[in-house]
């Protein structure tokens, strides 16, 4: 292996999400550093962990697709995919334990579902369209008794 190859890693912060992400970048090596010291230099196992979902707003209109475990009589098992479309009311959390509040209103009930957004329960979310809001949690929207006014705006693809 050549001098040139050798990397160090130095942690850049992330805005977006407030973690550190590692960055390598090409550090000279002396010729005369043990090769213990060399071969730590050179660790590629640090690589950022890819958050899903982080285009989720407050106001959009979403279909969560949930895999659900049912056992039948007979007691065999089988997986099945359950949509769950709504509202989404707020994102809590951060990291790998954020979690996404949809609500929806079937049959004059409202039903709300929480789900944590790393599951592996949550097969995919379809983002279906948003609304214009102007507050990160739209919790008002289970107290009115007449639905508020809202405006559509286009996707962002």
């Amino acid at each position: 292996m050549s001098d040139e190859d050798k990397t160090t890693e130095q942690p850049e912060e992330n805005k977006e999400i407030g973690t550190s992400v590692q960055k390598t970048e090409a550090a000279p090596v002396s010729k005369d550093a043990p090769e213990e010291h060399q071969d730590e230099a050179t660790d590629d196992g640090a690589t950022p962990v890819a958050f899903p979902h982080r285009d989720l707003k407050p106001g959009m209109v979403v279909r969560v697709h949930e895999v659900i475990k049912d056992t039948n009589a007979k007691g065999e098992e089988r997986e099945r995919v359950q949509m769950f479309e709504g509202t989404v009311l707020g994102l809590n959390g951060s990291g790998i334990g954020r979690t996404i509040t949809v609500r929806k209103v079937s049959d004059g009930v409202g039903v709300e579902k929480i789900y944590p957004l790393a599951s592996p329960h949550v097969r995919e979310i379809d983002i279906i369209k948003q609304y214009r809001v102007r507050r990160a949690k739209l919790w008002y929207l289970k107290r009115d008794k007449k639905k508020r006014r809202l405006k559509e705006v286009p996707l962002k693809t």
